[in-house]
């Protein structure tokens, strides 16, 4: 990891922020956030080509029609979550495992749900051999969240969908935070953060413009599988 391309990409988010902040109403990222981002290797999570471009904040294409997200993005999302070091949290769609990965170092456990096969088994593999072992990876349609380990102390969705898939509001404990893109992948996207009061009432915010991959699947709330792979 090339730490003076680190450093930049740090810096990077925290002027973003500030230059966002009159929009997304956050002022700084939070320093465990930050410092989660400069541990984990980015180069590692995109291919040979693009590897020079890891740390630029801007996605890239990880193959089959995905991205991964700008650094911006994913320290955004990242800190409206409010992860905390005892809290479960579930991920949908784990394209090549990166947000998974910084995840992973600020909480106890993540379970992640990626329905495109080729892209889950290799995720799944990257964060076992860069021993991100609390990671665990499921191949599956992320719209019906993750039944057998909810509820949930937050849930980060990394696709765009057209509403909130209900099954993951049913899943997320009360006190916790649902952050997830909703638009028409066509259109303009809102990401969004609703959060779960006490009663199971929802309080939701509109944060910033965003253009995410749709969510795919089938929109039922049943699987298509339930291989584990990691």
């Amino acid at each position: 990891m090339d730490r003076q391309n680190v450093e930049e990409m740090l810096r990077t988010i925290e002027t973003e922020c500030r230059y966002t902040k009159g929009i997304t109403g956050v002022a700084t990222i939070r320093p465990q956030v930050l410092e989660a981002m400069g541990q984990v290797p980015r180069e590692e999570f995109v291919s040979n080509f693009y590897k020079s471009m890891a740390y630029d904040n801007m996605p890239l294409p990880i193959g089959h029609g995905q991205t991964i997200s700008q650094p911006f993005i994913v320290a955004l999302m990242t800190g409206l979550l409010l992860p905390g070091k005892d809290d479960v949290i579930l991920e949908v769609g784990t394209g090549c495992g990166y947000q998974a990965a910084v995840l992973s170092l600020l909480v106890k456990k993540v379970y992640s749900i990626e329905i495109v096969p080729g892209l889950a088994g290799v995720a799944a593999e990257r964060l076992r051999k860069l021993d991100f072992s609390n990671v665990e990876v499921r191949r599956g349609d992320g719209y019906a969240g993750w039944q057998e380990h909810a509820p949930f102390d937050g849930i980060i969705v990394t696709a765009a969908a057209g509403h909130v898939p209900p099954a993951l509001k049913e899943q997320l404990k009360p006190g916790g935070r649902l952050v997830l893109p909703i638009g028409h992948p066509a259109m303009t996207q809102q990401l969004m953060v609703l959060e779960k009061d006490k009663r199971g009432k929802f309080i939701s915010r509109d944060v910033l413009s965003v253009a995410f991959v749709p969510l795919t699947g089938s929109g039922s709330g049943i699987p298509r599988t339930d291989d584990e792979i990691g």
